[in-house]
């Protein structure tokens, strides 16, 4: 390598000295999470002084951390890190919310602790939940941190910035995507391969509304994509797998492939809206 190019390499190394370490802010969030449920990772305390100095230490890592995200810079890192702490005991009900949706939505599952344990789906919704508590604060880098640890290990993908609603049941959740822009309502469930995407990739639409908008008690099977800020998906719906939508259904509407003949030499895949 040249003297040149090892000395671009030099500067920008010394500029990034204050980067957030990812390794150290997926640590954040994993022994977050233990913290809220033991049974995610059981941490041993001798005693409750000694779990009550465990969160403090948690609460200074999170300063430090978020000490080090550019969209914070000479903002008040400790003071937010309380703030934070201080709704834990919201999100904590949100993310106990999940776990019951999920347990309830799965007959395969054997109890809350099983979902817990082994769903991917309750980290990537808790890493959500995290995040996006976060990004409500003004942090940027750091949310974004925390729900790439969680695609990282469970293939599912949550923007933070994405609004979802209570009792969120994520089922297999392989290949999920959700975009910045989704908003999702309660008692919504999906399963594996699902994309809440956009249109458009242009960066002129990036302050805009690209991502669906699904209701209340909607289920979406698995491969279904849907599409667009303006597509919305109404309560109690039903979308079936491998559906590829991009307008909006109303209310009570069942929508699937249906396979029509249309020659000898093969078949044609159609959209079926019920009522």
């Amino acid at each position: 390598m040249d003297h040149a190019f090892l000395n671009s390499l030099y500067r920008r190394n010394k500029d990034c000295a204050l980067c957030p370490s990812k390794k150290r802010t997926a640590a954040f969030l994993e022994n977050l999470i233990a913290l809220l449920f033991p049974d995610f990772e059981k941490k041993q305390y001798a005693d409750f002084d000694d779990f009550q100095s465990h969160i403090i230490v948690l609460k200074d890592d999170l300063r430090e951390i978020l000490s080090r995200d550019p969209a914070w810079h000479h903002r008040d890192s400790e003071g937010a890190a309380e703030a934070f702490f201080t709704e834990i005991p919201r999100v904590y009900t949100r993310i106990r919310e999940d776990v019951e949706a999920m347990y309830s939505g799965d007959p395969a599952a054997r109890s809350h602790s099983e979902v817990v344990r082994c769903y991917p789906g309750f980290y990537a919704i808790a890493a959500y939940r995290i995040a996006h508590e976060l990004l409500k604060q003004g942090a940027d880098l750091i949310p974004r941190i925390f729900t790439e640890a969680a695609h990282n290990v469970t293939g599912i993908d949550i923007h933070p910035g994405a609004v979802i609603g209570r009792h969120f049941c994520i089922d297999h959740g392989t290949g999920v995507v959700i975009g910045e822009t989704s908003h999702i309502g309660e008692h919504v469930k999906i399963y594996q391969g699902v994309t809440l995407g956009g249109l458009s990739v242009d960066k002129a639409d990036a302050r805009k509304k690209r991502h669906p908008t699904i209701e209340d008690h909607v289920v979406i099977y698995a491969g279904a994509t849907i599409l667009g800020g303006g597509t919305v998906v109404g309560a109690r719906s039903i979308i079936g797998g491998n559906v590829w939508l991009t307008r909006s259904v109303a209310p009570d509407t069942k929508v699937y492939y249906k396979a029509a003949m249309t020659d000898k030499d093969g078949a044609t895949d159609i959209i079926e809206f019920k009522q």
